[in-house]
Protein backbone atom coordinates (compact mmCIF):
# COMPACT_ATOMS: atom_id res chain seq x y z
CA UNK A 1 0.00 0.00 0.00
CA UNK A 2 1.25 3.60 -0.77
CA UNK A 3 0.98 6.96 0.85
CA UNK A 4 -0.14 9.96 -0.22
CA UNK A 5 -1.18 13.19 1.30
CA UNK A 6 -4.99 13.93 1.23
CA UNK A 7 -6.62 17.01 2.22
CA UNK A 8 -10.16 16.22 3.96
CA UNK A 9 -11.02 19.85 4.67
CA UNK A 10 -10.11 22.74 3.78
CA UNK A 11 -7.57 25.23 6.02
CA UNK A 12 -4.09 25.78 6.35
CA UNK A 13 -1.19 23.61 6.36
CA UNK A 14 -2.80 21.44 9.58
CA UNK A 15 -5.14 20.11 6.79
CA UNK A 16 -2.51 17.96 5.21
CA UNK A 17 -3.02 14.36 6.26
CA UNK A 18 -0.70 10.85 5.30
CA UNK A 19 -2.91 8.59 4.26
CA UNK A 20 -2.54 5.00 3.47
CA UNK A 21 -3.66 5.28 -0.57
CA UNK A 22 -2.63 3.61 -4.06
CA UNK A 23 -3.93 4.11 -7.38
CA UNK A 24 -5.81 1.49 -9.78
CA UNK A 25 -3.79 -0.09 -12.62
CA UNK A 26 -3.74 2.50 -15.50
CA UNK A 27 -6.60 2.20 -18.26
CA UNK A 28 -6.13 2.83 -22.09
CA UNK A 29 -3.63 5.84 -22.78
CA UNK A 30 -2.79 5.69 -18.94
CA UNK A 31 0.43 5.34 -17.06
CA UNK A 32 1.57 4.75 -13.50
CA UNK A 33 4.10 6.59 -11.86
CA UNK A 34 6.33 5.84 -9.04
CA UNK A 35 6.86 9.53 -7.80
CA UNK A 36 10.29 10.18 -6.54
CA UNK A 37 10.10 14.15 -6.34
CA UNK A 38 7.00 16.22 -6.47
CA UNK A 39 6.71 19.86 -7.10
CA UNK A 40 5.41 22.07 -4.23
CA UNK A 41 3.50 25.10 -5.98
CA UNK A 42 1.48 28.09 -4.76
CA UNK A 43 -1.16 26.45 -7.01
CA UNK A 44 -1.33 23.96 -4.33
CA UNK A 45 -2.52 26.66 -1.65
CA UNK A 46 -4.99 28.04 -3.69
CA UNK A 47 -6.30 23.85 -3.63
CA UNK A 48 -6.28 23.18 0.04
CA UNK A 49 -7.85 26.91 1.14
CA UNK A 50 -10.53 26.42 -1.44
CA UNK A 51 -9.90 29.73 -3.16
CA UNK A 52 -9.54 26.99 -6.66
CA UNK A 53 -12.74 24.48 -5.41
CA UNK A 54 -12.13 21.31 -5.97
CA UNK A 55 -14.01 18.01 -4.63
CA UNK A 56 -12.98 16.69 -0.76
CA UNK A 57 -11.06 14.74 0.05
CA UNK A 58 -8.34 14.69 -2.77
CA UNK A 59 -4.37 14.10 -3.12
CA UNK A 60 -2.39 17.47 -3.03
CA UNK A 61 -0.13 18.02 -5.32
CA UNK A 62 0.18 18.69 -9.39
CA UNK A 63 3.93 18.60 -9.93
CA UNK A 64 6.35 15.81 -9.83
CA UNK A 65 8.92 13.42 -11.41
CA UNK A 66 9.28 9.51 -11.25
CA UNK A 67 9.73 6.28 -13.43
CA UNK A 68 7.11 4.37 -15.27
CA UNK A 69 5.74 1.34 -12.74
CA UNK A 70 3.21 0.36 -15.94
CA UNK A 71 1.04 1.62 -18.88
CA UNK A 72 -2.11 1.47 -20.51
CA UNK A 73 -2.82 0.53 -23.72
CA UNK A 74 -1.79 2.69 -26.52
CA UNK A 75 0.94 4.29 -24.80
CA UNK A 76 4.95 4.48 -26.02
CA UNK A 77 6.13 5.30 -22.77
CA UNK A 78 8.06 2.11 -21.42
CA UNK A 79 8.42 0.89 -17.69
CA UNK A 80 11.24 2.27 -16.02
CA UNK A 81 11.38 5.16 -18.32
CA UNK A 82 11.86 8.85 -16.21
CA UNK A 83 8.80 11.35 -16.68
CA UNK A 84 8.11 14.50 -15.04
CA UNK A 85 4.82 16.42 -15.36
CA UNK A 86 3.54 19.73 -14.63
CA UNK A 87 -0.58 19.28 -14.07
CA UNK A 88 -0.94 15.48 -12.42
CA UNK A 89 -3.81 15.93 -9.38
CA UNK A 90 -2.56 13.51 -7.10
CA UNK A 91 1.38 14.04 -6.92
CA UNK A 92 1.85 14.57 -3.08
CA UNK A 93 2.25 10.36 -3.46
CA UNK A 94 4.31 7.70 -3.65
CA UNK A 95 2.22 6.83 -6.28
CA UNK A 96 0.01 8.27 -9.39
CA UNK A 97 -1.75 7.57 -12.09
CA UNK A 98 -1.35 9.90 -15.19
CA UNK A 99 -2.62 10.13 -19.03
CA UNK A 100 0.29 9.39 -20.49
CA UNK A 101 0.13 13.03 -23.05
CA UNK A 102 0.42 14.75 -19.87
CA UNK A 103 3.97 13.18 -19.28
CA UNK A 104 7.36 14.48 -20.74
CA UNK A 105 10.56 12.42 -20.72
CA UNK A 106 13.28 13.35 -18.30
CA UNK A 107 16.59 13.58 -20.03
CA UNK A 108 19.75 11.70 -18.39
CA UNK A 109 21.81 14.91 -17.62
CA UNK A 110 18.46 16.34 -15.42
CA UNK A 111 18.29 15.41 -12.32
CA UNK A 112 14.73 14.21 -10.77
CA UNK A 113 14.48 16.31 -7.92
CA UNK A 114 15.12 19.45 -10.91
CA UNK A 115 12.84 18.05 -13.55
CA UNK A 116 10.03 17.63 -10.30
CA UNK A 117 10.68 21.55 -9.50
CA UNK A 118 10.82 23.53 -12.86
CA UNK A 119 7.66 21.74 -14.96
CA UNK A 120 5.25 24.08 -13.91
CA UNK A 121 7.51 27.54 -13.00
CA UNK A 122 9.14 26.69 -16.52
CA UNK A 123 6.35 26.74 -18.04
CA UNK A 124 4.72 29.38 -16.47
CA UNK A 125 7.52 31.36 -17.29
CA UNK A 126 7.92 30.94 -20.80
CA UNK A 127 4.33 31.58 -21.67
CA UNK A 128 4.44 34.89 -19.99
CA UNK A 129 7.72 35.66 -21.86
CA UNK A 130 6.75 34.30 -24.79
CA UNK A 131 2.77 33.79 -25.48
CA UNK A 132 1.47 36.66 -22.89
CA UNK A 133 4.05 39.23 -24.90
CA UNK A 134 7.44 38.20 -26.95
CA UNK A 135 9.60 41.47 -25.63
CA UNK A 136 11.96 43.22 -28.22
CA UNK A 137 15.06 44.16 -28.12
CA UNK A 138 15.65 46.89 -25.17
CA UNK A 139 11.90 46.21 -23.96
CA UNK A 140 11.49 46.84 -19.76
CA UNK A 141 10.36 44.61 -17.82
CA UNK A 142 9.53 44.41 -14.11
CA UNK A 143 8.85 41.34 -12.18
CA UNK A 144 7.67 41.37 -9.01
CA UNK A 145 8.71 38.22 -6.64
CA UNK A 146 11.93 38.10 -8.93
CA UNK A 147 13.28 35.62 -6.04
CA UNK A 148 11.10 33.13 -6.44
CA UNK A 149 11.18 29.83 -8.48
CA UNK A 150 9.03 31.38 -11.34
CA UNK A 151 10.64 34.84 -10.53
CA UNK A 152 14.18 34.05 -11.34
CA UNK A 153 12.91 31.55 -14.20
CA UNK A 154 11.18 34.95 -15.79
CA UNK A 155 14.14 36.76 -15.30
CA UNK A 156 16.38 34.61 -17.22
CA UNK A 157 14.19 33.81 -19.45
CA UNK A 158 13.22 37.72 -20.09
CA UNK A 159 17.40 38.54 -20.46
CA UNK A 160 18.11 36.11 -22.87
CA UNK A 161 15.12 37.51 -25.43
CA UNK A 162 17.22 40.88 -25.01
CA UNK A 163 14.91 42.74 -22.83
CA UNK A 164 16.26 45.00 -19.57
CA UNK A 165 14.73 43.57 -16.52
CA UNK A 166 13.40 45.25 -13.49
CA UNK A 167 13.07 42.53 -10.52
CA UNK A 168 11.73 43.02 -6.96
CA UNK A 169 12.00 41.24 -3.46
CA UNK A 170 12.49 42.04 -0.44
CA UNK A 171 15.92 40.65 1.32
CA UNK A 172 19.54 41.20 0.71
CA UNK A 173 20.47 37.37 0.11
CA UNK A 174 16.95 37.51 -2.74
CA UNK A 175 18.51 40.57 -4.00
CA UNK A 176 21.98 38.59 -4.95
CA UNK A 177 19.95 35.65 -6.14
CA UNK A 178 18.00 38.16 -8.46
CA UNK A 179 21.11 39.57 -9.54
CA UNK A 180 22.77 36.60 -10.22
CA UNK A 181 19.97 35.47 -12.62
CA UNK A 182 20.64 38.88 -14.76
CA UNK A 183 18.01 41.27 -13.62
CA UNK A 184 19.59 44.67 -14.78
CA UNK A 185 18.34 46.17 -11.22
CA UNK A 186 17.15 45.10 -8.22
CA UNK A 187 14.52 47.20 -6.00
CA UNK A 188 14.01 46.49 -2.26
CA UNK A 189 10.06 46.84 -2.09
CA UNK A 190 10.51 46.95 1.74
CA UNK A 191 12.81 49.95 1.42
CA UNK A 192 12.06 51.69 -2.38
CA UNK A 193 9.04 52.78 -3.63
CA UNK A 194 8.73 50.51 -6.90
CA UNK A 195 7.38 52.50 -9.44
CA UNK A 196 9.51 55.42 -8.43
CA UNK A 197 12.26 52.85 -8.86
CA UNK A 198 10.94 51.98 -12.36
CA UNK A 199 10.35 55.52 -13.40
CA UNK A 200 14.36 56.63 -12.34
CA UNK A 201 15.70 53.55 -13.91
CA UNK A 202 13.91 54.37 -17.34
CA UNK A 203 14.29 57.82 -17.29
CA UNK A 204 10.57 58.58 -16.72
CA UNK A 205 9.40 56.19 -19.32
CA UNK A 206 8.39 53.33 -17.43
CA UNK A 207 8.14 49.90 -18.02
CA UNK A 208 6.66 48.12 -20.97
CA UNK A 209 5.76 44.86 -19.17
CA UNK A 210 4.83 44.51 -15.50
CA UNK A 211 4.64 40.84 -14.64
CA UNK A 212 3.12 40.11 -11.23
CA UNK A 213 2.33 37.32 -8.92
CA UNK A 214 1.83 38.99 -5.90
CA UNK A 215 -1.67 40.24 -6.70
CA UNK A 216 -3.71 42.67 -4.39
CA UNK A 217 -0.47 44.42 -2.65
CA UNK A 218 0.80 45.14 -5.68
CA UNK A 219 -1.95 45.86 -8.21
CA UNK A 220 -2.31 49.55 -7.87
CA UNK A 221 1.41 50.13 -7.87
CA UNK A 222 2.10 47.63 -11.07
CA UNK A 223 -0.29 50.00 -13.03
CA UNK A 224 1.70 53.09 -12.22
CA UNK A 225 4.91 51.55 -13.41
CA UNK A 226 3.65 50.89 -16.85
CA UNK A 227 4.39 53.66 -19.51
CA UNK A 228 1.65 54.17 -21.83
CA UNK A 229 0.48 51.27 -23.82
CA UNK A 230 1.94 49.06 -21.03
CA UNK A 231 0.63 45.63 -20.24
CA UNK A 232 0.04 44.13 -16.63
CA UNK A 233 0.41 40.42 -17.03
CA UNK A 234 -1.50 39.17 -13.36
CA UNK A 235 -0.25 35.72 -13.28
CA UNK A 236 -1.37 35.36 -9.53
CA UNK A 237 -2.77 36.33 -6.02
CA UNK A 238 -0.02 35.62 -3.41
CA UNK A 239 -1.25 38.32 -1.36
CA UNK A 240 -4.76 38.17 -1.70
CA UNK A 241 -7.33 38.62 -4.51
CA UNK A 242 -7.24 42.00 -6.87
CA UNK A 243 -10.32 43.85 -5.46
CA UNK A 244 -13.00 44.85 -8.13
CA UNK A 245 -12.15 48.03 -10.28
CA UNK A 246 -13.36 50.53 -12.44
CA UNK A 247 -11.74 49.22 -16.31
CA UNK A 248 -11.30 53.85 -17.04
CA UNK A 249 -8.62 53.34 -14.48
CA UNK A 250 -6.76 52.12 -17.30
CA UNK A 251 -8.00 55.09 -19.62
CA UNK A 252 -5.48 57.26 -18.28
CA UNK A 253 -2.34 55.72 -19.97
CA UNK A 254 -3.81 53.63 -22.53
CA UNK A 255 -3.37 50.63 -20.32
CA UNK A 256 -3.88 46.93 -20.71
CA UNK A 257 -4.04 44.19 -18.71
Amino acid sequence: MGRAIQVERLGGPEVLALADLDPDAPGDGEVRVAVKAAGVNFIDVYFRTGLYPRPLPFVAGLEGAGRVESVGAGVALSVGDRVAWASVPGSYAERVVAPAHALVQVPDAVPTETAAAVMLQGMTAHYLAHGVRTPATGDVALVHAAAGGTGLLLVQTLKAAGATVIGTCSTDEKAERVRAAGADRVVRYDREDVPEAVREHTEGAGADVVYDSVGRDTFEGSLSCLRPRGLLALFGQSSGKVPDFDLTRLSAGSLFV
